[in-house]
C-alpha cells in the first residue's frame, strides 16, 4: 500500500506570482521577488561566500526538476540549476490573500483561506490598549514591552535588560497576521510563557489574527539565544484539510516541525519537533517506519526564520545545500509505491528589501512517479494529488495532477 511524504521548505519560493504587485515589503511591492532564483544568481556571482563557495549546488532536488520549476514559475534560468528533470515537477500558485504560514499550509492541504486576515498597523503603538491590558493581566505583570512591528532578535536586544528587570513580556508583530510574545525561559518561565500565549490566543483569533507565537530565549542580555521551544497557537482551519481526510479514512498523519501547531493538531496523529537537523532525523526515521496509507507532513522552518527574515543570502544557500544532501539520503530510503513531494508555502527572498515574506509561486517536486511535468498547478492541487495517491477522497477544490 502507498505512503506519502509532503515536505515544505518554509519560504523557498520561486518567483512569478501573478498578484505579487498587491503585496508589499514596506512601500515596495513584491513584483520580481524570487527566493530560489535570486539566491542562485547571488551564488554564481560570488555574493554568497560565507561558509560556502561557488554556484548553488543542489543536485538531488535539481534532478527532480528544481531548476525547471524556477524557470516555469518566473522565466528565470537559475545559475547552477537546470538539469533534465527525472521527477515530477511544476510550480504552484496560491489564491489565499496572504503570504504567511497558515495561508500557505492550509491551501497546500486543500483549504484556501476564505477571509481577510487582520494585520496590525506599522505604528508605535501597534496594538490596541485593551489588548495589551489583557496580556498584562494574564501575565500577572504591571505592563508589557515592545508593542510594535519588529524582527525577533533586534526587539529582544532592545528590551532584554528591562524584561529581565521587570518581568514584563515583549510583544511585537510583523507584516504577517501574527502576535508574538518573547520571554526568558528561566526568569519568566517557559511554561508561564506558553500558558500566556494559549490564554490570549482566543482573543487574537476572534480578531482573525492567524497566530500567537511564543518566542522563548535563554542566556544573558548581549549573548541570548532563541530556543527551539517556540510554539505557534494558530487559528483552526475553516474546513477539514488533507490531514482530516486521511485520519478520518483510518490513516495516520505524522507531523514534523510546526505542522501540529499550524493545523491546531486537527487530523494529526503525532508530532515531532526540534531544530531542522533534528527534524530531518525524524523524517529519515519515518521513511523507515511510517505505516502504509500514512502521510508524513513536514515543515523545515529555518530557511525562513534564520536566513530569509535576516536577509542572509549565504546562510540561506548553505541551508539549501545541506537540505539537498539530506534529501538524497531520504530518497534512498523510500519504498516502491511511495510518493514524496517537496514544495514551499511562500517566499522570503533574502535579496529583497525589507524583512518580510515575499509573494511567490512555489516549486512542486515529486519523487516516485518518474519524469512527469505537471506545469502550473494550484496549491490545492497538492492536497488532491496526495489524497489520490493514498486512495482517499479529496474534499477540497483541488484537482490531482498525478
Amino acid at each position: 500500500m502507498a505512503r506519502a511524504f509532503l515536505i515544505v521548505m518554509d519560504s523557498a519560493g520561486c518567483g512569478g506570482a501573478p498578484d505579487a504587485g498587491a503585496f508589499f515589503n514596506g512601500s515596495l511591492p513584491d513584483t520580481g521577488a524570487n527566493t530560489l532564483g535570486h539566491i542562485a544568481e547571488a551564488c554564481a556571482a560570488g555574493r554568497a561566500e560565507e561558509g560556502r563557495s561557488g554556484p548553488l549546488c543542489m543536485p538531488n532536488l535539481d534532478a527532480l526538476g528544481l531548476g525547471a520549476a524556477i524557470g516555469l514559475a518566473s522565466g528565470l534560468a537559475a545559475p547552477g540549476l537546470g538539469a533534465a528533470p527525472r521527477g515530477l515537477w511544476g510550480a504552484a500558485t496560491e489564491v489565499s490573500k496572504g503570504k504567511d504560514t497558515p495561508s500557505g499550509h492550509w491551501e497546500l492541504a486543500g483549504v484556501p483561506v476564505p477571509w481577510d486576515w487582520h494585520y496590525f498597523p506599522d505604528t508605535h503603538p501597534a496594538f490596541p490598549r485593551e489588548l495589551m491590558d489583557r496580556v498584562a493581566r494574564l501575565a500577572g505583570t504591571g505592563g508589557t514591552l515592545g508593542n510594535c512591528h519588529a524582527s525577533g532578535v533586534p526587539i529582544i536586544e532592545e528590551h532584554c535588560a528591562e524584561h529581565m528587570r521587570t518581568g514584563w513580556p515583549i510583544c511585537y508583530t510583523s507584516a504577517d497576521s501574527v502576535f508574538q510574545i518573547a520571554a526568558h525561559e528561566e526568569t519568566f518561565g517557559l511554561d508561564r510563557l506558553l500558558k500566556l500565549c494559549e490564554d490570549i490566543a482566543p482573543t487574537l483569533h476572534a480578531m482573525r489574527v492567524g497566530r500567537v507565537i511564543a518566542r522563548p530565549f535563554t542566556g544573558d542580555c548581549g549573548s541570548f539565544r532563541r530556543t527551539a521551544n517556540r510554539h505557534d497557537y494558530a487559528i483552526e482551519p475553516p474546513a477539514p484539510t488533507l490531514c482530516d481526510w486521511i485520519s478520518e479514512a483510518g490513516g495516520r498523519v505524522h507531523g514534523i516541525g510546526k505542522i501540529g501547531d499550524i493545523f491546531s493538531r486537527r487530523g494529526i496523529s503525532d508530532v515531532r519537533k526540534g531544530s531542522d537537523a533534528a527534524l530531518f532525523e525524524h523524517l529519515l526515521a519515518l521513511a523507515d517506519e511510517a505505516e502504509d496509507g500514512s502521510l508524513t507532513f513536514a515543515n523545515f522552518v529555518e530557511f525562513d526564520s534564520l536566513f530569509g527574515h535576516r536577509r542572509d543570502v549565504s546562510g540561506y544557500a548553505r541551508a539549501l545545500e545541506w537540505f539537498d544532501g539530506m534529501a538524497g539520503t531520504f530518497l534512498g530510503r523510500l519504498r516502491p509505491g511511495d510518493l514524496a513531494i517537496f514544495t514551499a508555502d511562500h517566499g522570503n527572498d533574502p535579496t529583497w528589501p525589507g524583512t518580510d515574506h515575499t509573494r511567490e509561486r512555489v516549486p512542486v517536486l515529486g519523487y516516485g512517479l518518474g519524469a512527469r511535468p505537471v506545469g502550473q498547478v494550484a496549491f490545492v492541487d497538492v492536497a488532491a494529488s496526495v489524497a489520490a495517491h493514498l486512495g482517499v477522497p479529496s474534499r477540497g477544490p483541488g484537482k490531482s495532477f498525478l
